[in-house]
């Protein structure tokens, strides 16, 4: 279900018409939008949250955030968070992680607007020390409750990701009594993060019984996660609650809409990965977005028979390391990396019979894996609708903006 490769063709042809040289971005701006309204779709009806880190384009927030059941954004820094609240005028900006960025924290406190719209994230006492010792007397600033949504099994240990401490009601309901009292912090809100749903993929590709074993696994503990999450999830809630009056409860991801929804205690979800459609996110059971985005490198070498090497290509992504972190080549069909060198930093060897087929500059197209890290290696991306490139934006780097 990942993009023809007959788009591709049709994308290099338009890049090509376009005259730009070197390494490339293009977005097929109708499969952006195409999963722009299948992320709604599978939200039925709770609001989605853009979580900027995924797409790093600053237009492209902005496109989506005008659509309807999509508001807000879940931002990854504080300084891109005020920018955001600042710039583009977004007036809901919830911070995604904590922050101990002084600087950042005063520009906000100093700040009514970005004060106003920006909520940051706490999950501990030693947090909330930071933010009262540097916010000036006498303004308060946002914060919410990041809820650990892991789930502990026996042996296997902990699922998910190490983020939040606060995993039960008692543990929420401590941190916001602790909130109350401290001068400068307003309560607002709530988030959680179910990484072993939302983040791993369900439906592996076909590798035989091996494969189809793990995928019934993984989604049998999905499911075990979600049954012990909610209830935990909607008594941590609650027990905020009664300590403050809560204007949002965040939680899920790309992967997880449409059981995140079924959570009472959720009011918006978190996606971004899903827009842009990294081929990380071809293997689940329940949705696949398109492919909006790829990369194309020019080929600057033949070494041999069977083998093109491009200029560039190391874009890779967060994680343990393996495989399934390089880029994917995927035009033309058949190529792959050099097992001793995979994706290099400024020169990538691909192997296959479509390497004959290629001369001297032309392009080899890549998908990203999975979040930000396509715009932090390029400084515009070239949008083609139909066989055209009808429009090229800045990347968070074309604005001159590096947050992390």
């Amino acid at each position: 279900m990942s993009r023809p490769a007959g788009d591709w063709a049709r994308i290099d042809a338009a890049v090509r018409a376009h005259g730009d040289g070197g390494a490339v971005v293009a977005l097929d701006r109708a499969a952006f939008l195409t999963n722009a309204a299948d992320l709604v779709r599978r939200a039925a009806g709770t609001p989605i949250r853009v979580a900027s880190k995924s797409l790093r384009v600053r237009s492209c927030l902005e496109e989506v955030l005008a659509m309807d059941g999509i508001a807000g954004v879940l931002a990854y820094d504080l300084a891109e968070a005020h920018w955001l609240a600042t710039e583009s005028g977004v007036e809901d900006v919830l911070m995604g992680y904590p922050t101990a960025d002084v600087p950042a924290i005063q520009a906000l406190a100093t700040d009514e607007v970005a004060r106003d719209r920006v909520t940051l994230l706490v999950d501990s006492a030693a947090q909330l020390d930071l933010l009262t010792e540097v916010i000036p007397h006498g303004v308060a600033v946002r914060v919410a409750i990041d809820l650990d949504a892991s789930f502990d099994v026996p042996v296997l240990g902990r699922l998910g990701v190490l983020r939040s401490p606060v995993h039960t009601a008692d543990a929420a309901a401590t941190l916001a009594r602790e909130i109350a009292t401290r001068p400068g912090l307003r309560l607002v809100g709530a988030m959680s993060y179910e990484a072993q749903v939302a983040g791993v993929g369900n439906e592996l590709p076909d590798g035989g019984v091996t494969a189809r074993l793990k995928n019934a696994a993984i989604a049998a503990m999905q499911q075990r996660s979600m049954a012990e999450l909610i209830p935990r999830r909607s008594a941590a809630i609650a027990a905020i609650r009664e300590v403050a009056d809560l204007e949002f409860v965040n939680g899920g991801g790309t992967g997880s809409i449409e059981v995140t929804a079924a959570d009472p205690s959720i009011t918006d979800i978190a996606a971004g990965s899903g827009f842009f459609g990294g081929h990380l996110f071809d293997g689940y059971a329940h949705f696949q977005p398109r492919a909006a985005i790829g990369f194309g490198l020019q080929v600057v070498r033949r070494p041999g028979p069977g083998v093109v090497t491009c200029h560039g290509g190391g874009w890779i992504a967060s994680g343990p390391p393996a495989a399934d972190r390089l880029p994917l080549p995927v035009w033309p069909a058949g190529l792959q990396y050099a097992p001793r060198e995979a994706a290099g930093e400024v020169q990538t060897p691909l192997l296959g019979a479509a390497a004959d087929t290629l001369e001297i500059g032309d392009r080899v197209w890549f998908r990203h894996t999975k979040s930000g890290e396509i715009a932090e290696h390029a400084n515009e991306v070239l949008v083609v609708e139909g066989d055209e490139v009808a429009e090229v934006v800045p990347t968070y780097r074309g604005e001159g903006k590096c947050f992390l």
